[in-house]
């Protein structure tokens, strides 16, 4: 049996600078845990960076857009034309994440996976295009199973840049209107729950809206049924060509990649972590390199965030997507490694312990 290069071994953290870390935070003149998740965040940067001083100083984003065919249901509040728009937004600066990026002095990669309102050439945009847009996914399966693989590499090129660049922490972002609906069938599918359990307002769906998307994703859901079991690889990426889109399955695949690489990944909002949970379940090394910026405002985040057992950042009811919940948690990042990496134990203050 040939294997697919996104089961491959993926990096080891090291548990011995995640003991060191631990063991200096209990000596820093502070009450022990009292600085909550941002020790817990230095501890499991020093794990992952083989690094007794951790840091997030150099950051990659790439935002990968990509539309959809399932647009055509009626799922979104936005016309489909807008990704395409956006792509031009990213790279001329005026989206949030562009503004993010800025002010975070990190790099932003844009790349083009296929959009129906087709921007050209800009410059600041990789152009990885696979087709127009993905089918409707409740027709067919949203990608050839040539696509998908195109898709997958797009995002491990993006970690290859990334890595060249010399970044210590990756994030991932997306753009691709009707991208919701996509994720909310890839997540119903892989936690085996009802899509109104997951379903919610998008870009900003009344409740018509929200109920003509659960019964689009259940007509998905009935046509891709069956593919295979909840803990078997080949069926989670399966409904990832099934369900998903370009640009989430190029999230999987630089989630992955970044795990094999060992760079770290700062995860974003419902999407991404619709993403994350199919990187996880085609390859479960990955799960160890996943932080997790936010909890988004979006309606099933809190249950793909539960499944992935983990603890995000921040929790300001954002729901823009573009990785920019995830670049709003850098700074706390760098919080964490400062306070670790400066603060002076109770020896060299001279401060005494209990």
């Amino acid at each position: 049996m040939t294997l697919h290069w996104p089961e491959a071994a993926c990096a080891a953290p090291d548990s011995n600078f995640a003991e060191a870390a631990r063991a200096r935070q209990g000596m820093l003149t502070k009450p022990p845990g009292s600085l909550g998740g941002l020790e817990a965040a230095a501890i499991q940067l020093a794990e992952l960076q083989h690094s007794a001083e951790p840091a997030v100083d150099r950051v990659w984003i790439s935002v990968f857009a990509g539309d959809h065919g399932v647009a055509a249901e009626g799922v979104s509040a936005f016309p489909q034309a807008v990704t395409g728009e956006m792509v031009r937004n990213f790279a001329t600066g005026g989206a949030a994440i562009s503004v993010l990026a800025r002010e975070l002095g990190a790099t932003l990669d844009v790349v083009n996976l296929g959009t129906v309102n087709d921007p050209g050439d800009i410059p600041g945009v990789t152009r990885r295009i696979i087709a127009p847009c993905t089918a409707n996914l409740c027709e067919a399966p949203a990608m050839t199973p040539e696509q998908l693989d195109v898709a997958l590499a797009a995002g491990a090129a993006s970690v290859a840049q990334a890595r060249a660049a010399g970044a210590q922490l990756f994030i991932g972002g997306e753009m691709g209107i009707a991208n919701t609906t996509a994720a909310t069938a890839l997540a119903c599918a892989l936690l085996r729950v009802a899509p109104i359990e997951l379903a919610g307002a998008g870009t900003g769906l009344d409740d018509a809206g929200i109920a003509r998307k659960v019964a689009v994703v259940e007509r998905a859901l009935a046509l891709h049924r069956d593919v295979g079991a909840m803990d078997d690889p080949a069926a989670s990426r399966e409904y990832l060509r099934r369900l998903g889109g370009f640009e989430i399955a190029a999230l999987t695949g630089a989630f992955v990649a970044a795990a094999q690489a060992g760079l770290p990944v700062l995860v974003d909002g419902f999407i991404t972590t619709a993403a994350a949970l199919a990187a996880v379940r085609i390859n479960p090394g990955a799960r160890a390199w996943l932080l997790f910026g936010h909890r988004s405002h979006e309606r099933g985040h809190g249950r793909l965030l539960e499944a992935l057992d983990a603890q995000p950042l921040l929790h300001l009811g954002l729901r823009l997507g573009e990785a920019s919940g995830a670049a709003t948690a850098v700074p706390v990042l760098r919080v964490a490694c400062a306070l670790h990496n400066r603060m002076a134990t109770f020896a060299q203050a001279g401060v005494s312990t209990a």
